[in-house]
């Protein structure tokens, strides 16, 4: 009994043992927390991406304004779809919102929202208003208050908001927070552009308009 009283051969792994929960608690949730930044930054990026190519889309001609087609909205949307990645899938978990914010014809500065796409399966209202704000009521603009971006008269501005449900590797307890990530972005129309709305190329066969009240997916399989 003295003998085994003065053994400390199982010393270290008794202390390994009560320390390994702790030690492996808080790596899952420094995991957690690098892939929620990533993720957060991804879909930020994403935002800006979308807004970015929504300034630039359209028929280029030198008789008349550039034109933007319904197409030319849902291969922006495959383009996102396509970024985001298998590891994000941008619309099976989430919702991308793209408004053009501009002035009401006949005055200097009234903001109003024209026209709205939306796209993705996540349940999400735009939270700086909805297609038609500020015909009959006044907006500041479009963003949080007291930031909000406005256009200029004859010009426009491409507005978009990002709503997604983070996913979690590890989940709870380690995954802490709300796990919804907002994103938004605006950029200015690059050249002089139709204000007068989206077309369709072929209107005897119009093309899918990724209207805000549907909640689907872009169609296509993410791969990668």
């Amino acid at each position: 009994m003295r003998t085994l009283a003065r053994n400390q051969s199982g010393v270290a792994m008794t202390e390994f043992a009560l320390t390994l929960p702790f030690l492996l608690g808080a790596g899952l949730m420094g995991l957690e927390t690098a892939n929620r930044a990533l993720v957060q930054m991804q879909v930020s990026q994403l935002a800006v991406q979308i807004a970015d190519n929504a300034s630039r889309i359209g028929d280029t001609s030198v008789l008349e304004d550039r034109k933007i087609y319904e197409d030319d909205i849902n291969d922006l949307f495959y383009g996102a779809h396509v970024q985001s990645t298998a590891g994000v899938d941008i619309f099976s978990h989430g919702r991308v919102i793209l408004s053009s914010l501009e002035v009401v014809d006949g005055t200097d500065d009234q903001q109003y929202i024209h026209w709205q796409r939306c796209m993705g399966t996540k349940i999400h209202d735009s939270s700086y208003g909805d297609e038609g704000d500020g015909l009959s009521t006044t907006i500041a603009g479009m963003g949080p208050a007291g930031e909000e971006v406005i256009a200029f008269k004859d010009d426009a501005v491409m507005f978009v908001e990002v709503s997604y449900d983070y996913q979690p590797i590890v989940g709870e307890p380690f995954s802490f927070g709300s796990h919804e990530i907002h994103a938004i972005a605006s950029f200015n129309v690059r050249d002089d552009r139709d204000l007068s709305g989206i077309f369709q190329r072929d209107p005897s066969a119009p093309d899918p308009v990724a209207d805000c009240d549907n909640y689907t997916q872009s169609g296509y399989a993410v791969t990668g």
